[in-house]
């Protein structure tokens, strides 16, 4: 109830269309019983009695009521469903807004697969709890009640029969509710695997053909389906076995009914309308009780929904408590004494790092995989929090600074180049960019050597990318990323092997552009090929997330140490010529 009642006050905002639905289920429920009331003036003045002014207008106030059942039904169905939907847009706007504020840990141990599955199937769920089901709950109830009233009114010892059932009709209910939480939260979570299995089968459709994973995948996404449709199946005869018990205790309560109304004591001063709007209630009162029934794995569906959306929502985000502004920083980083520990980690990512770099200069991150270089360059736009020791911006921690201050001082590009949806100066002049002028996006296009293919596309920077950027070449999409890392013009700069994915000439035309860029920032560079940072300013060699070299390109060749070692393996390696060449 705590969940449901949480989950409704996201309706408030629509209470206008709330009342008018509500409106609504009154008028048809109480259309329902002046229907069932019509029924003994029906049978006794016009088929017994044979009354012509029952004959007269008895025709006029059927198609009235059911005129007004209409209105009703429609007011009903639209004002739910407008209230409905409107709460899926706004769990998912909240959904996905939080999303966007919490911190990188919580996406490194979150599969993407349920990420999305709670944004489109979960929100889903939640709509048809705190719309259908609601509509269900209170039109059947109020059809329910204004049925006991009218046979009541008819006969309250018949009735009496009808409470026979509401002992037993709870224990169904109480069963069903409870196996319903059950089976529903593992469907949530079935739903996620599905749709992270989609995920991956269509980012990887080339090298799950060219491996011949076909089959692979078709198995898993099977098993996956194949437990989603288990837990439904069980969801469904849990909900016929609650639709038969319902009924059949339902049925009994009716053959109750029909042997008290022929014993004699009844039988002689009960009219045949009087019987039949009693049978005619109870028989309107059975689809109310069933839905009743069955909307319970609705609601369990939703509010096992509503719990998960919720847990996301009540994640802490990212701690943004610092309080100094920053408009543009000298680009001092000092690294002291740095651990980071990710969690359930058997050992520090970063231990024990102690590393300056001075403004305006270049810093090398090598070493080999694992070593903890995109750790350590992770730590100064805060992806992650430092576990031990200071890291400083000018002299100040960076935890004292306002974190979107602190991250507008940073530009990067990654290895991994993501593009988004739409025309490419939409990406380079993307988030708070874009408010760049053409001129502006063109000059760091051409700064990037990326107006080299521009020009060659039918709307030049306004073309289309396609999703992903799948409409142009990973060289393409490199140029595009390192464009809006100059456009940004940061006084830090982070570049992760930023020229993997150029040809040569493209390759030299950047380090080029790179290098006048570089000329007035700090810039961390995490480099795989060491021939591109012999001339930084610094290099600093990890190894196990500890810092064992530092120096520059000659003084660490000089020391024959880890660096030597990495450097003579790549150049032998680069120097090897082609086996065919060999031979």
């Amino acid at each position: 109830m705590a969940i449901y009642r949480r989950l409704l006050r996201y309706s408030v905002p629509y209470w206008g269309f709330a009342l008018l639905a509500f409106v609504g289920m009154v008028f048809d429920a109480a259309g329902a019983g002046l229907f069932t009331n019509l029924i003994k003036p029906l049978l006794d003045d016009l088929f017994v009695q044979r009354d012509p002014d029952a004959i007269r207008w008895m025709p006029i106030a059927l198609v009235g009521l059911f005129l007004l059942r209409g209105i009703a039904t429609f007011a009903t169905d639209y004002g739910m469903a407008r209230m409905g939907r409107s709460v899926v847009r706004d769990l998912r706007n909240a959904i996905f807004r939080h999303y966007q504020r919490l911190p990188a840990t919580y996406f490194d141990r979150e599969p993407s697969g349920q990420v999305i599955s709670r944004v489109i199937y979960g929100a889903e769920q939640v709509a048809q709890a705190s719309a259908d089901s609601v509509k269900v709950l209170i039109v059947d109830s109020l059809t329910v009640m204004v049925m006991i009233w009218t046979m009541f009114r008819e006969s309250p010892s018949l009735t009496l029969y009808l409470f026979l059932m509401v002992p037993l009709t709870g224990i169904v209910w109480q069963f069903v509710g409870r196996r319903y939480r059950r089976i529903n939260r593992n469907i949530q979570g079935s739903m996620g695997s599905v749709t992270g299995l989609v995920e991956e089968a269509v980012e990887g459709h080339r090298e799950v053909r060219i491996y011949g994973g076909q089959s692979r995948e078709a198995e898993r996404f099977d098993d996956a389906t194949s437990r989603n449709l288990r837990l439904n199946l069980k969801v469904a005869s849990t909900n016929a076995f609650s639709t038969s018990a319902i009924q059949l205790l339902a049925a009994s309560a009716l053959a109750a009914i029909v042997w008290r109304a022929t014993r004699p004591d009844l039988l002689d001063t009960m009219t045949p309308g009087s019987f039949m709007t009693i049978m005619t209630a109870m028989l309107l009162m059975l689809p109310s009780l069933k839905r009743l029934t069955s909307v319970q794995a609705t609601i369990q569906r939703g509010v096992a929904a509503a719990d998960e959306l919720f847990d996301v929502l009540d994640r802490p985000v990212e701690a943004d408590t610092g309080t100094q502004p920053l408009t543009r920083c000298r680009g001092d980083i000092e690294f002291r004494d740095v651990r980071l520990a990710y969690v359930d980690a058997s050992a520090n990512a970063l231990d024990g790092i102690t590393l300056r770099c001075a403004p305006g200069t270049v810093t090398a991150l090598v070493g080999p995989s694992g070593s903890g270089k995109s750790s350590l360059v992770s730590l100064l736009p805060r992806f992650y929090e430092v576990s031990g020791g200071q890291l400083l911006l000018d002299g100040e921690p960076i935890e004292r600074y306002r974190l979107a201050d602190l991250r507008a001082q940073i530009a990067l590009v990654s290895q991994r180049v993501v593009i988004f949806n739409g025309s490419i100066a939409d990406n380079i002049a993307y988030g708070g960019l874009a408010g760049a002028s053409e001129e502006q996006i063109v000059a760091a296009a051409e700064a990037a050597n990326a107006m080299e293919f521009i020009r060659k596309l039918p709307d030049g920077i306004h073309s289309a990318v396609g999703e992903h950027g799948a409409l142009l070449s990973g060289g393409q999409r490199q140029r595009i990323a390192i464009a809006r890392a100059l456009l940004k013009d940061a006084p830090i700069l982070i570049l992760d092997e930023a020229t993997s994915a150029l040809d040569t000439q493209s390759e030299r035309l950047i380090q080029d552009a790179l290098s006048r860029l570089m000329r007035d920032r700090t810039t961390l560079v995490i480099a795989h090929r060491l021939s591109t940072v012999e001339h930084a300013d610094q290099i600093a060699v990890l190894d196990g997330g500890r810092l064992v070299e530092l120096g520059r390109h000659a003084d660490l060749l000089a020391r024959e140490g880890m660096y030597a070692a990495l450097y003579r393996l790549q150049f032998r390696d680069d120097a090897d010529p082609p086996a065919a060449d060999q031979a």
